[in-house]
């Protein structure tokens, strides 16, 4: 590997990157330009070069260095080429970090998987399909004023919900087509109702539609699937046409919508939305959108986890097991840590409600997020996603630091002590716990919980007590927040990159690149891959496994070769073992 380290820290990052420009697409930076002054070891450094009477173009070069230098993740804009995402949308996107997924259609009724068991299904199952469900939609129970104040007491900032999804069935009324909500027994809006209930609550409407239909292949005797090019819009010019006059509907009838999610081939039809609606934020056809899992690191731009409250995205009433509200809140407060939106699904049932397995959890995560709302709205990553069981947001604006204790149980009126390797305190910093007010502990005024910092040679020690009685038996088992204010970076992390990860001739070469060492003398590096045998092209169901590893001492590539032939698609990602964290490179496929 070749030797960088003669160079000052940023510039070994600057001079791998130019050598391996799309290594800077895995960095994001945890601070903005106006904000990496207010760190007391950037202004020394950049003092230290520059001057106080340099030149702006020195102190701004030397400013993305240090950002570059200082943190493993350098934030940028929307990443798809040709995007006319607005950058100040974006923004407002990642500020919200919490959207509600609604996947509800037609064959709600069967309590079958949404739309999919149409492909490969006999011609009596199709047609039955297309022609009797309608005739038995009558979701007699459907409040959305009701769906929209649960939201709101979960803490929701905007909804997505399926206006059609791929067996071709709209949930509005559209002229261009009979197989849609207004010609069941119900005949009502669902669409424009959800839009208008959420709104009063505050909840900002996004649109999910598929570029796919099913029901229209069926009518232009075409076989029905997937993700294959003879039946995608860009094949099937009336295809295309179709979408566009129904999303046209979508965009017309509605008043302004924030978000679309294109479940599909995106191209022309998130051109036609941004044409409609130039404020608009499209997400998938626009953003890295994960299904049922987030991201092994940072990614450097705005994006979205969607994740199910159980297996399904419709409801179904049997073969479903449901994630704890405590595993939910995980992946809310791992998502922001990684500079993410969640957006949870639910499925309402058929007649309309929601199930109260999904209600309960709805309202397990309200008290969560009455609670700490506040470390994951308006949030961006801190230096680090987590140090072991602890996970870091921090405010944009103002520098405030929240350390969420990712613990399973946390007996109330006792003390805990956490040491952060990540952070320093100044003069100016103060501590609190998020929601209780650091002087009382009911029945017990012999506790005094003030919670307490002090800085150490080994880090940063935050003793705090977990005071506030938020159940009956005092075992509520959800992460606690700790608030910082007034901290600096205490380590510079590692840089490490993915940079390819190929299956030939019965071996598999991983490659990847430690930008920078970080503050660490010797580095252990390597690769990990899972596969992704799922449904679809987005899913992550699988965890990561070890490759192998070595420890280097240096900057530069490294390579791994195994003797193995590639079964089913999998991908990859690079690695390096910080003795505070693991850091890791972007998420690649292995082709």
């Amino acid at each position: 590997m070749k030797r960088l380290a003669s160079s000052p820290p940023g510039d070994r990052v600057a001079e791998a990157s130019m050598k391996h420009p799309g290594s800077l697409n895995t960095l994001s930076c945890y601070l903005r330009p106006s904000r990496i002054m207010e760190t007391g070891f950037a202004r020394k450094a950049l003092r230290k070069v520059c001057g106080q009477g340099a030149s702006l173009l020195c102190w701004a070069w030397l400013a993305l260095l240090v950002c570059l230098a200082v943190s493993p993740i350098c934030a940028q804009d929307d990443p798809t080429p040709g995007s006319k995402n607005r950058a100040e949308r974006l923004e407002w996107f990642r500020d919200q970090g919490f959207g509600l997924f609604i996947h509800w259609s037609v064959d709600s009724q069967l309590g079958v998987v949404i739309s999919h068991s149409l492909v490969g299904a006999s011609p009596e199952y199709t047609n039955r399909f297309f022609t009797e469900l309608p005739k038995t939609f009558n979701p007699t129970r459907f409040d959305p004023d009701a769906w929209a104040r649960a939201a709101r007491l979960a803490g929701v900032r905007y909804v997505m919900f399926t206006t059609k999804h791929h067996s071709g069935f709209t949930m509005f009324d559209s002229a261009t087509t009979p197989f849609s909500i207004a010609n069941t027994p119900f005949r009502r809006d669902a669409t424009g109702e959800i839009f208008t209930a959420f709104r009063k609550q505050g909840i900002a409407p996004g649109i999910y539609f598929s570029p796919d239909d099913f029901w229209w292949l069926h009518e232009h005797k075409k076989p029905i699937k997937r993700l294959v090019p003879e039946v995608q819009p860009s094949q099937n010019p009336g295809l295309l046409a179709y979408d566009e006059a129904q999303l046209t509907e979508l965009l017309t009838h509605y008043g302004p919508i924030d978000l679309l999610y294109l479940d599909g081939e995106a191209d022309d039809l998130r051109e036609l939305a941004w044409k409609l609606q130039p404020n608009i934020v499209v997400t998938r056809g626009a953003l890295v959108t994960p299904e049922l899992t987030v991201p092994s690191s940072p990614l450097p731009n705005a994006w979205e986890a969607s994740i199910t409250m159980g297996t399904a995205w419709q409801y179904q009433p049997d073969n479903e097991i449901y994630k704890s509200g405590h595993d939910l809140i995980r992946l809310l407060f791992q998502t922001r840590a990684k500079g993410g939106n969640l957006l949870l699904n639910v499925g309402p049932m058929p007649n309309g409600e929601l199930a109260i397995e999904q209600e309960n959890r709805l309202r397990e995560i309200g008290l969560w997020m009455f609670v700490n709302s506040e470390a994951i709205y308006d949030v961006r990553p801190w230096i680090l996603p987590n140090e072991g069981n602890l996970w870091f947001t921090q405010k944009k604006d103002h520098g405030l630091l929240y350390v969420i204790v990712d613990s399973d149980a946390w007996p109330r009126a006792t003390w805990r002590e956490f040491v952060l390797h990540s952070a320093r305190a100044t003069p100016a910093t103060t501590i609190s716990v998020l929601g209780q007010d650091d002087q009382t502990v009911e029945y017990k005024p012999e506790l005094h919980p003030k919670s307490s910092w002090s800085q150490q040679p080994d880090g940063l020690h935050v003793r705090v007590m977990r005071a506030q009685r938020l159940q009956d038996n005092s075992q509520w088992p959800n992460a606690v927040v700790i608030r910082l204010t007034a901290v600096e970076p205490a380590l510079r992390p590692p840089v490490v990159s993915t940079t390819s990860c190929v299956a030939s001739a019965g071996k598999i070469t991983f490659t990847g690149n430690l930008l920078d060492m970080g503050d660490a003398t010797s580095l252990p590096v390597g690769f990990e891959d899972r596969a992704t045998g799922g449904d679809d092209t987005n899913v992550r169901a699988n965890v990561w496994a070890p490759v192998g590893s070595e420890t280097v001492t240096h900057p530069g590539p490294f390579t791994i070769v195994l003797d193995q032939i590639l079964a089913g698609s999998a991908e990859c990602h690079a690695f390096a073992r910080h003795p505070v964290v693991t850091i890791y490179g972007a998420d690649q496929q292995i082709r």
